[in-house]
């Protein structure tokens, strides 16, 4: 290629090169202003992002119901713990919302449900089959640990007792079990912080070079990333406590401040 096409842009058929996304540094104060103008496309559309927090929501009040009802509330907890895995298929929602806000677009409920689905024709159906894949792989992995720590242990009812837990075998599998949810937690928060956001986005990429992109911010700013994704972990877990239904506030504001977020973090060259 001759350096005249590479100051073009041009391929050696004259044919435009593709952008590149390119991570930034960042700083708490690219964090403070996401999170202000993700609480501010909230307050401009409330509506709209009730609704796609209420899939979130309606969600876990049918996981628990699932495991309440047959009386196993123990699998309630590593269930609740891999559900917010799925909170990046709701945030593509609030991420158009922001996408259209920010350019000045029409905001029209049937014209956002249509960007959505239309990315069933892009690349977030394989982001999608890479998020479910964790949250099945944590959901068993979950279920391996119990065995390996309590499957010889004589066993209570823990929905009337939780005495089980207090013993050596119970509290070393809680230990255990936090510190492997932790690890796959982080793994896959490097993977989608703004891989998620960068598909919705007007740009061609492929979902491997959005994940590869996500890691590489996380990498480049460890101490950030890492402390928004504390962050989002607290407010998720605060908002799930009263029922979920915190999480009608957490989830859009954390959403489109995720998105807000990425158009800080990554430069098209």
């Amino acid at each position: 290629m001759s350096d005249q096409a590479s100051r073009d842009g041009t391929g050696a058929l004259g044919a435009p090169q593709p952008a590149r996304p390119e991570v930034l540094s960042l700083d708490l104060g690219d964090l403070r202003h996401a999170l202000a103008v993700g609480w501010a496309d909230f307050r401009a559309h409330p509506l709209l992002g009730a609704f796609f927090a209420a899939v979130y929501v309606l969600g876990g009040w049918l996981l628990t119901y699932a495991f309440t009802a047959q009386g196993q509330v123990w699998w309630t907890l590593p269930a609740a713990a891999g559900f917010p895995i799925l909170g990046p298929f709701v945030a593509c929602g609030l991420y158009e919302i922001s996408r259209r806000r920010e350019a000045g677009e029409a905001l029209v409920f049937p014209a956002i449900l249509g960007a959505v689905a239309r990315q069933k024709d892009r690349q977030i159906p394989s982001m999608a089959a890479v998020i479910v894949v964790f949250f099945l792989f944590w959901n068993f992995l979950s279920h391996m640990i119990f065995a390996l720590f309590l499957g010889r242990a004589t066993m209570q009812n823990v929905s009337s007792s939780l005495d089980v837990f207090l013993t050596a075998q119970g509290i070393g599998m809680l230990a255990f079990g936090t510190a492997v949810g932790a690890a796959l937690a982080t793994l896959l928060y490097a993977l989608t912080v703004v891989s998620l956001p960068m598909l919705m986005d007007d740009r061609e990429v492929d979902f491997v070079t959005a994940m590869l992109t996500s890691m590489a911010l996380v990498r480049e700013n460890p101490a950030v990333m890492l402390g928004w994704g504390a962050f989002i972990a607290v407010l998720l877990f605060a908002g799930m406590l009263p029922g979920f239904l915190g999480l009608f506030i957490v989830l859009p504001v954390l959403g489109h401040a995720s998105w807000h977020l990425y158009r800080r973090a990554v430069h098209w060259a």
